[in-house]
């Protein structure tokens, strides 16, 4: 079973579905264990994340780190959490930001890492993207009401708002978020690695 993730994160790697798309060559990101108990999907990599090949390195991923409770060592560990984006490859800048994940990963990727997955107990759906993906059609109107019923969201998915630096924005008008959801996401966090 780990040689066949090996191998699987290998190929991963060294994908090129979307290469005529990207404005620069393809370093898909991604990280996972045999024994990994949180999966976290987000966007898409950013131009920090594709120059360093590492998930999360940059300050959205302090945010994220800080909102879980793990440390840098736990985020980073493969056989407690994996990081598998919606688009596996930073999708350059568009108008407003960052472009959207590709299509292509999602659809060819995810079905077989989360089948490679088998310990899993907590994914982060963290952004719309993950969230459209992941949760039930017509679950929520927009993000924050995604995020308002992580209650309701079926059992081992837990959405969340991406944590740029909007996110601070966001959470100043949403003062819940802070109070209930992040104690929330910390205690399912800890629980889901307890036995790690």
């Amino acid at each position: 079973m780990a040689a066949a993730l090996k191998t699987l994160l290998e190929d991963i790697q060294a994908c090129r579905l979307c290469e005529a798309a990207l404005p620069h060559d393809p370093r898909p990101v991604v990280q996972a264990g045999q024994g990994a108990r949180v999966l976290v999907i987000g966007q898409a990599p950013g131009s920090k994340v594709h120059a360093s090949g590492k998930a999360w390195d940059d300050d959205s991923g302090d945010r994220l780190r800080e909102w879980t409770g793990l440390s840098a060592e736990e985020f980073y560990d493969p056989e407690r959490v994996a990081h598998m984006p919606s688009g596996f490859c930073y999708p350059g800048k568009g108008s407003g930001g960052d472009l959207p994940p590709r299509p292509e990963c999602a659809r060819h990727w995810h079905g077989p890492l989360r089948d490679a997955l088998p310990n899993v107990q907590l994914t982060l759906l963290v952004g719309q993207y993950a969230q459209k993906r992941y949760l039930p059609r017509g679950f929520a109107r927009n993000l924050t009401e995604t995020v308002r019923q992580w209650r309701e969201a079926p059992e081992g998915l837990f959405p969340l708002p991406h944590p740029a630096w909007r996110s601070r924005l966001w959470m100043a008008k949403h003062p819940w978020f802070e109070a209930e959801v992040l104690p929330d996401l910390r205690e399912r966090v800890r629980a889901a690695l307890q036995n790690v």
